[in-house]
């Protein structure tokens, strides 16, 4: 008999569940939204089931919508790196926009995420695209769509350049000498591009993953050469990105019966619409079957579980939905490796700069 495929699994830990109307139904106080505590709360739960990493989503302006909508919320990039030592396997993956945000200094935030986690941390680089956020700022006009998404994979070129200019035995401690550092392994990274000019090395050494895990949704031209990639459209996905993670966003509403789960998502619908997006709606034991199904037929590594509601969702996916896929070899059992790179079998980052 042919080995299930073995499945890649990140969840959202975004307010108070993917719903809109989320927090309407939630145990979860609305306080507990800007606490670091109810993020490290539920990332603890998707490490006991192993999953490779947890994302938190982030812009520089406030959600759209008016008083029947969460607004506000924490940075993620901080709030991970305030839960990263109290966490010991899952990978942390914050949302960073980049648009507004220098290179430089989301190269060297996204290196010390990585030292704080041990080497468990990664990126969602991501563009904006609206005016309120070029209204914080005020030094430029809202770029094109085709801009956003171009600058966006130059910043994610020029990060890999800047955690690469620290060679990994740059810091040498010798005591006798003086010298605390290899001067020979430090290097100016020179990048010239479209939208910046970065001379480097970076401030802070080569991070333990060598390159933290970057990942971007898969609407952008421009998402060749990300580790990860994530999709809502899943029909040709594997063609346009063949070398990628390819994991498919997919919201959850799960019951003990199909019945009741149906009755949750129509009860969440009286208040707002779902998002337009992938979605399954029933139990947690039709969950685990579903899901090798539409990773086999659609040439996917795996799903970017986004739950309707915190924490019910992501509590009976972690119980229920997650042992029966490790009973059917299709999940680890526990974690075989220490990184988020060793999570999704990316292996070791190759220095750029350093000689063969």
């Amino acid at each position: 008999m042919a080995s299930a495929q073995q499945l890649h699994l990140g969840v959202a830990l975004d307010g108070a569940g993917r719903h809109p109307a989320a927090w309407r139904v939630s145990d979860v106080r609305p306080a507990a939204l800007f606490t670091a505590a109810h993020y490290l709360t539920h990332a603890k739960l998707a490490e006991a089931a192993s999953l490779d990493f947890v994302t938190l989503d982030d812009t520089l302006a406030l959600q759209p919508g008016g008083e029947e909508v969460v607004r506000g919320r924490l940075d993620a990039l901080l709030t991970f790196a305030a839960i990263a030592p109290v966490t010991s396997g899952i990978g942390l993956v914050p949302t960073v926009t980049t648009t507004h945000t220098e290179p430089f200094h989301l190269s060297t935030a996204v290196a010390s995420l990585d030292f704080a986690s041990r080497g468990r941390a990664g990126v969602l680089a991501v563009p904006s695209r609206t005016d309120a956020e070029v209204a914080h700022f005020g030094r430029r006009t809202l770029p094109s769509e085709a801009d956003a998404e171009a600058e966006n994979a130059e910043v994610v070129d020029v990060i890999a350049r800047l955690w690469d200019s620290w060679e990994d035995g740059a810091i040498i401690r010798d005591e006798p000498t003086g010298r605390f550092i290899d001067r020979e392994k430090l290097h100016y990274v020179d990048f010239e591009g479209r939208f910046f000019s970065i001379k480097g090395p970076s401030i802070t050494p080569r991070p333990p993953q060598g390159h933290p895990v970057v990942a971007v949704y898969g609407d952008s031209p421009y998402a060749h050469g990300a580790d990860v990639v994530l999709v809502d459209e899943v029909r040709g996905a594997r063609e346009r990105f063949p070398d990628a993670r390819l994991l498919a966003g997919l919201t959850i509403v799960l019951a003990e019966t199909e019945q009741a789960a149906l009755d949750r998502r129509r009860a969440l619908e009286t208040f707002a619409p779902f998002p337009h997006s992938l979605s399954f709606t029933g139990t947690p034991a039709d969950l685990a079957t579903e899901l090798p199904r539409l990773a086999a037929s659609h040439g996917l590594d795996g799903f970017h579980i986004r739950p309707a509601v915190l924490p019910d969702d992501l509590a009976l996916f972690t119980a229920e939905t997650v042992p029966a896929l490790q009973a059917a070899g299709a999940f680890r059992q526990t974690y075989t490796g220490t990184t988020l790179r060793d999570h999704l079998g990316l292996g070791v980052a190759a220095n750029q700069y350093a000689e063969a």
